[in-house]
């Protein structure tokens, strides 16, 4: 019996394997090959001895039901560490899935700042602001269906989680670390941070907090 099987931690590769990074079919196969190992495991039965002949219990009795009850507790363990990959890997798997469009969406973000530039500064309602507008729209509709979401609230209060302050507003009449502005909006993916927003704060105002 090897070393792993001889502590109970038999799948100890595997949990290596999903700390390096591997790839979704890497876990599986790990998966599978872990499963194989926790079935050749057998269960034990209760150890049914006859006594000595004169009815006292014999020392290597004792010694059969010690060993029995070791390995049905090492066969417990295998099956419960199994069942905690399982469902580790289950969830490395659906993150996987969940957010592998991350990067791309980086990428495409510069693209959707250009939209809003563009929209800006067209004349609004004229044959060009509509068409930018539109294809505008089906590119963000289809993007939102995979998660994507914007950061563009303004006159509420200002969070260091989702903003990025660039421009302080003196005004006394604002209360402070009111967001006044985006100057570049921000984005999510699902509930993970893509890009903070850009934004103006009013600062020299009445501490209170905005309505949000």
């Amino acid at each position: 019996m090897d070393e792993k099987k001889k502590n109970g931690n038999g799948n100890d590769d595997a949990y290596e394997i999903l700390d390096t990074g591997a790839s979704v079919e890497d876990i599986e196969h790990e998966m599978e090959r872990t499963a194989r190992e926790a079935a050749e495991e057998v269960s034990f039965a209760p150890v049914e001895t006859a006594p000595a002949a004169d009815g006292t219990p014999r020392a290597e009795d004792g010694n059969l039901r010690e060993e029995n009850d070791e390995l049905r507790d090492r066969h417990m363990r295998a099956l419960a560490d199994f069942e905690n990959f399982r469902k580790r890997a289950d969830r490395e798997k659906q993150n996987h899935f969940r957010y592998a469009l991350a990067d791309a969406f980086r990428d495409l973000l510069p693209v959707l700042d250009n939209f809003d530039r563009a929209l800006e500064h067209a004349e609004k309602g004229d044959e060009f602001h509509r068409g930018v507008a539109l294809i505008y729209k089906q590119m963000f509709d289809m993007l939102q269906r995979y998660g994507l979401r914007q950061i563009d609230e303004a006159r509420i209060r200002f969070d260091p989680n989702i903003h990025e302050a660039v421009v302080r507003d003196e005004d006394p009449n604002i209360p402070a670390n009111t967001v006044v502005q985006i100057l570049q909006k921000g984005y999510f993916l699902h509930d993970r941070l893509l890009r903070p927003a850009l934004v103006k704060v009013a600062v020299g105002g009445p501490e209170e907090s905005p309505a949000s």
